[in-house]
């Protein structure tokens, strides 16, 4: 099964959805930016409107975001790191 590099949104159309201030900047093994990933560049990667939802979206797809050449992520919140960077590699 294959999820999808898009968030998806748990609210009802129709529904005012929250500001998403939530999400990642997907890395290299060195630190630099990975751009042109399927979920959007990384400085620019769809929006999460909490850090549980950031969370659980790179839980579901952090293997098809290895595939595609990122190595490791930070979290932000808006312009404000939360932590960061975090291996996407499983550990030995």
């Amino acid at each position: 099964m294959t999820n999808s590099l898009e968030p998806s949104s748990s609210f009802a159309s129709g529904e005012p959805t929250p500001k998403a201030t939530w999400h990642w900047r997907f890395e290299d093994s060195t630190g630099a930016e990975v751009v042109g990933v399927e979920g959007g560049t990384a400085s620019t990667a769809a929006g999460f409107p909490s850090q549980s939802d950031a969370e659980s979206w790179i839980g579901e797809v952090w293997h098809e975001l290895l595939d595609e050449g990122v190595d490791q992520v930070t979290l932000f919140e808006a312009d404000r790191e939360v932590y960061g960077p975090m291996s996407l590699h499983p550990s030995a």
